[in-house]
């Protein structure tokens, strides 16, 4: 059995402990108690949280857990010399040591990210770098993994972090079962951007955002004005006045932020060939897509597989 280990301290984020459920569930999937979670603080007892929950904890004391995971606070929360110790301590004695969101400055400040590749919620990204200059920061990622230390972005990406935890210790069936459990889509990749195509453009009615989940699903298809009106239930013209008005951009541009947040993702993890990445998110041929590329990225597809590869390599 795993022992499974978060450290909170008074004013964390109780959106932290959703990454706990991923665990969990991986009991009941598995039918056995395989991860064994404890809540930990410096002092022991009832700890509150950023909207004054209690949560009843463990005073520190062997730092020997399998995984020992570092909770964020609504803003920035620096350790004590106790959490700062524990942490340093967890880092030999421990086989993962990890944040969520701005947990990552806990581990900054006990010195564990000095030198490796980091990530924590982008709005506090730079500030963490600013901070310790020596972290290898990498603001625009879900999660990251250094060695034995993973840092994962904004509260939710801990849940992300989890999945691919569970992953590693019990293959990717398993962490499929339970990321359906959970109803949330299989835990994103760690090279996934923070932000979302989807999420930028923030339609407000059903009818947009069912137009929007039809084209993410259906990116090979043409996906002309008529086909999404026909998703939402409008006529052409009443669609494109609505899109418009609730997005700030046209049906075309945000098919097309869809398509390039797809195609990114695909050339980054795998090894498609260039033309089958065009084909499968619907830019037709590699040459459109490259077009499409340099405006949004600055780069050709090649040179952002690349860079992946590289950091994968580093």
């Amino acid at each position: 059995m795993q022992q499974i280990g978060f450290l909170l301290f008074p004013g964390f984020q109780i959106m932290s402990l959703a990454a706990a459920s991923a665990f969990e569930f991986t009991n009941l999937e598995i039918g056995e108690k395989v991860y064994d979670i404890h809540y930990l603080s410096e002092t022991g007892g009832p700890i509150a949280n950023s909207l004054g929950m209690i949560v009843e904890t463990e005073a520190f004391g062997d730092p020997a857990f399998d995984t020992l995971i570092v909770t964020g606070a609504p803003d920035i929360k620096l350790p004590n010399e106790a959490e700062a110790k524990f942490i340093r301590a967890a880092l030999t004695a421990t086989r993962r040591l990890a944040s969520i969101c701005t947990g990552a400055f806990l581990l900054a400040d006990a010195g564990i990210l000095d030198g490796r590749r980091a990530t924590t919620h982008w709005y506090l990204a730079r500030d963490l770098q600013s901070r310790y200059p020596a972290i290898r920061m990498e603001e625009d990622r879900i999660y990251i993994i250094d060695g034995s230390v993973w840092t994962s972005a904004g509260m939710t990406a801990g849940v992300d972090l989890a999945l691919a935890m569970v992953e590693k210790d019990h293959g990717l069936e398993i962490a499929r079962a339970v990321a359906r459990k959970l109803v949330v889509y299989h835990r994103r990749a760690g090279g996934q951007s923070q932000f979302s195509a989807l999420l930028e453009l923030e339609p407000k009615s059903d009818r947009i955002q069912k137009a929007l989940a039809h084209a993410r699903s259906n990116l090979k298809a043409t996906l002309s004005v008529e086909e999404l009106a026909e998703a939402a239930h409008l006529s052409p013209r009443q669609f494109s006045r609505a899109f418009r008005a609730e997005t700030g951009q046209s049906p075309a541009k945000a098919v097309e932020n869809l398509r390039l947040e797809a195609a990114r993702l695909m050339m980054e993890q795998g090894r498609h060939p260039i033309d089958t990445v065009a084909r499968e998110t619907g830019f037709a041929d590699r040459e459109r897509m490259r077009r499409a590329f340099l405006r949004a990225f600055g780069q050709p597809p090649q040179a952002i597989r690349r860079a992946a590869q590289q950091e994968l390599q580093a």
